[in-house]
């Protein structure tokens, strides 16, 4: 009996008929997925799909506004519906769909609102609170919410972690300093170092205030960090810095502050060249437009211009709401999607194809950038993920664009082969000494710096990851190496080395161990690994035996913070069509599993070839800010459909591999 409707998941629907009509309706589906995404082309030649994230940048945007003077009440009362409308049941506010409320994202939320202009007695208001205060009340915000509240008086400086701005004097040799946290800790440090040196105030209503948020009231002693009860720890160690730092700055022992904060504005100054605001990301921005004011640069300094109309392009006005993206991803969308029409059997001299290796052959940085500093050797030749980013190009990004320009047959063949080399050269360069790789940095990983009192934000460090490191054995072998470089050898044994017990990879990029799973297992497969190996057939299995019933995958961000929810979460097309390529990269092509996942994604198709996603599938910093890629749903759904197709007809992706 092949009729689909005996199979868990599968609805005695006859859209799909029987399984053997599986691939030919997967072909169908793939054509309406490509026009679909062909539409979403801008006649430049990229594509770039919304980047959506929680509540709190609507909260920090209502805060900047707020302590600029530059109030826009109609803009703050559209920020305020977006807040409400994000308001959970128990009166808090997560940080991803369906998740738990989040303490620093439920107070920003309720400040934001009371500076919009509701009262304490709001319903929503009343609810919040409510909430609040059984999570523990504001003490608990995190680091960077708590300077935030210390801008409107409602923190103290002298209760949150110092961060000094004399870090940006420590030398390159120096056990800490600036480079040995990551890029994108720099950019959002880097300027706060300059806020908290000049502690900005603005005084604000008292009835917009939230005292009615601590616990017992706002005492210093409740307001600070715990000492860990562990006398002899890192986290001791690290407070008893921040108190003596403290110390220091009450009695006012800073004989280098002025030479600091000269050097860290001109480090900040510098990075604004060539970039769409510092760092391109929203934390950087919105700090470093704070950070010129502390520094004297008025309003309608051209600096603070340039960097409000950044974090202006980050909004998104429609109807009654205003939401902002915590930065934009060109290139990131452009790549995959090149890639995906690529496979799905788009023409490589195809002109949008070309139009749009044009637009992306023009985004190669080549100037020297941060990466520089742990990387004599190598030389620029990477691609960062924004419009703009010269100081920061990322591997992940410059291993995916080279996997997309392998599609495309360049009119002018040279410049592409040289754009690549280059790119292959820089990403070699960058290989971390245990084998991976990292997103921006080599070698970031001293994790003992995650113990430092202002690192709450769960990302202080870069260290190397297997979702990367998979990606990027995919892209080296599209290019003609094999398992005897050096790289690909040490990069398979930092892969070996990092499986989990049950055989699935950590993604630190995608959520989560789906996502970290199916780039590995596309590696190897490039590699030409023998597939039978028991390692690789326990993380097929692994996958198979996370399936849901409706036949679809799905895993929910709680799997960063609780390991036993891994796979676990509502079905998604973007996890789904992950889970089906990390099946087929395993050699399994005719598993019930498979074909379950393909009909899922067939059920839920709409009728112009897309696919809706409620839920949040990328990963920004894990247990703290989560993403939902719009385009997520669109590309990687038309990628499973074509590598099904190409898999169950022998033509597989090793065997179509292009050198």
């Amino acid at each position: 009996m092949d009729d689909t409707s005996h199979l868990p998941g599968f609805a005695p629907d006859m859209r799909f008929g029987k399984i053997h009509d599986l691939p030919a309706r997967a072909a169908a589906a793939s054509v309406a997925a490509r026009k679909f995404l062909l539409s979403k082309q801008h006649e430049d030649g990229y594509w770039c799909g919304e980047l959506e994230a929680d509540s709190t940048l609507e909260s920090d945007y209502v805060l900047l506004h707020t302590l600029l003077g530059t109030v826009d009440q109609e803009r703050f009362e559209k920020c305020a519906n977006y807040i409400l409308r994000h308001q959970q049941e128990d009166g808090g506010w997560s940080i991803y769909a369906q998740g738990p409320s989040n303490i620093s994202a439920s107070v920003k939320a309720y400040f934001a609102l009371k500076l919009a202009g509701y009262k304490a007695d709001h319903p929503a208001l009343v609810r919040a609170r409510t909430k609040i205060l059984e999570l523990g009340g504001a003490t608990e915000v995190n680091t960077f919410t708590k300077i935030y509240l210390c801008f409107l008086g409602q923190y103290d400086y002298d209760a949150v972690p110092a961060i000094p701005p004399e870090i940006v004097l420590f030398p390159k040799w120096f056990w800490f300093n600036l480079y040995e946290i990551s890029s994108w800790s720099r950019a959002i440090l880097v300027p706060l170092s300059i806020c908290y040196a000049k502690k900005p105030f603005k005084k604000i209503p008292e009835e917009m205030g939230i005292e009615e948020l601590f616990l017992g009231g706002r005492h210093k002693s409740r307001m600070r960090l715990h000492w860990s009860q562990k006398l002899i720890s890192w986290r001791n160690f690290f407070l008893l810095i921040d108190r003596l730092t403290h110390w220091f700055e009450a009695v006012h022992i800073r004989p280098l502050r002025s030479i600091a904060l000269n050097q860290a504005e001109r480090w900040m100054l510098e990075r604004f060249e060539m970039s769409d605001g510092l760092g391109a990301i929203y934390p950087g921005v919105l700090n470093s437009i704070i950070a010129l004011r502390c520094l004297g640069y008025s309003l309608d300094d051209p600096q603070v211009i340039r960097a409000l109309d950044e974090f202006e392009k980050l909004g998104i006005e429609e109807g009654d709401t205003f939401r902002m993206q915590p930065t934009k991803s060109p290139v990131w969308d452009t790549a995959y999607a090149m890639f995906a029409l690529g496979e799905s059997g788009l023409g490589a001299n195809d002109p949008r194809m070309i139009r749009c290796a044009d637009w992306i052959l023009q985004k190669q940085v080549r100037s020297i950038g941060d990466w520089k500093v742990k990387n004599k050797k190598g030389q620029p030749g990477g691609w960062y993920f924004e419009f703009n980013n010269e100081f920061y190009p990322d591997v992940d990004d410059s291993a995916m664009v080279c996997l997309g320009l392998i599609q495309v047959e360049h009119p002018n063949g040279r410049y592409q082969r040289e754009s690549v080399q280059r790119a292959i050269d820089w990403i070699l360069s960058m290989q971390s000494r245990n084998g991976g790789w990292a997103s921006f940095d080599k070698n970031n990983d001293k994790m003992v710096f995650q113990h430092i009192p202002f690192a709450d934000h769960n990302a202080m460090l870069d260290p190397p990851t297997v979702d990367i490191t998979g990606r990027i054995l995919e892209m080296l072998a599209a290019y003609g190496y094999d398992r005897s470089h050096s790289a690909v050898k040490k990069a398979m044994r930092f892969i070996r080395q990092q499986q989990e017990a049950d055989g699935s990879w950590f993604g630190r990029w995608g959520v989560n161990y789906i996502y970290g799973t199916m780039l590995v297992l596309r590696g190897l497969e490039a590699m030409g690994v023998d597939l039978h190996e028991p390692y690789i057939q326990q993380a097929a299995e692994w996958l198979r035996m996370i399936q849901n019933a409706d036949g679809g995958w799905g895993e929910n961000c709680g799997s960063y913070d609780d390991p036993t929810l891994k796979g676990v979460g509502p079905s998604t097309p973007s996890q789904t069509a992950w889970a089906i390529m990390g099946l087929l990269a395993a050699s399994d092509t005719r598993s019930d599993s498979v074909a379950r996942g393909i009909a899922y994604l067939l059920r839920t198709q709409n009728q112009d070839g897309s696919w809706d996603e409620p839920y949040y599938s990328g990963t920004g910093f894990p247990r703290v800010f989560y993403l939902r890629y719009h385009m997520y749903r669109q590309y990687f759904p038309l990628i499973a459909l074509t590598s099904y197709q190409k898999a169950v007809n022998g033509n597989g992706a090793a065997a179509n591999r292009r050198a």
